[in-house]
């Protein structure tokens, strides 16, 4: 472990140092281009901003109405039937659209039940077997100029449902 502690604090300054230095051999000036790749980054950020504005008052909406809590309700008795802890559904739900915001239900699912229960396994598996799609499509495709995403929407959400389900699976049959 401490092998790789040393290279993780040296890989940063020594890519660094790389790069200066094949940037002096091809005669390339180094500062100007960070600028200008820093200006260009400043630029997709305020492109961005409007998409995330949309994205957060979105998932406000749905949390603040309670949309999100009547369809939780809708949904128990079917998951208590099939022995899925209803608690883990806002993520499922959540989760395509916000990674921060799946993150805080996760932090707040393995807070209450801790880490070593089973729906603290369930959450931190779905966690990572899924993707934030709609935050993807948003963002990404927004940013390069895409409007037309259906095939990629549904194969993003077919994507997540898939990862949910075996999330479901693996960890009841793991730990269950």
């Amino acid at each position: 472990m401490s092998i790789l502690t040393g290279i993780s604090v040296w890989l940063i300054p020594l890519f660094i140092a790389t790069v200066l230095v094949v940037a002096t051999i091809k005669r390339v000036p180094a500062y100007e281009a960070f600028v200008e790749g820093g200006k260009e980054g400043a630029k997709m950020a305020l492109s961005l901003l409007p998409f995330l504005v949309g994205m957060i008052v979105a998932i406000s909406i749905l949390r603040s109405s309670g949309a999100l809590d009547a369809a939780i309700g809708l949904i128990a008795p079917f998951l208590a039937y099939i022995g899925v802890p209803s608690e883990i559904l806002p993520l499922a739900l959540i989760r395509p659209i916000s990674g921060t915001a799946a993150l805080g239900m996760t932090t707040d699912i393995i807070s209450s039940f801790g880490a070593d229960s089973f729906i603290g396994r369930l959450a931190a598996t779905m966690q990572g077997s899924t993707d934030t799609t709609l935050y993807i499509l948003t963002v990404y495709f927004g940013a390069v100029g895409i409007n037309r995403m259906k095939y990629a929407l549904k194969v993003g959400l077919l994507a997540d449902l898939i990862g949910i389900i075996a999330s479901i699976i693996i960890v009841t049959i793991i730990f269950g």
